[in-house]
């Protein structure tokens, strides 16, 4: 999977949040926040195609979480982000 071409991460005010390049990407009704854990994900997969076992790795190299409750918060964010329209498949 791959997130989707014309979607940028910004700060604004202190919160992260994910908006879409270009008229047809603009949706006032659903606002993408994300955490900084998301962010550090965000940043490391955008522009690559990735897979649940490769976000998890991220999760696990970096944060003390075993692979169970990385995988649980991976499933959790993709199913989200996929929901949100932010993933090709």
């Amino acid at each position: 999977m791959k997130i989707k071409t014309g979607f940028k991460l910004r700060t604004i005010v202190g919160e992260h949040i994910i908006t879409g390049e270009g008229v047809e990407r603009v949706n006032f009704n659903k606002i993408i926040t994300l955490n900084e854990t998301a962010v550090y994900l965000w940043e490391n997969l955008v522009g690559k195609e990735f897979t649940e076992d490769d976000v998890v790795k991220l999760l696990t190299d970096e944060y003390e979480v075993t692979e169970e409750v990385a995988r649980k918060d991976v499933q959790n964010l993709l199913s989200k982000w996929e929901e949100a329209g932010l993933l090709d498949k």
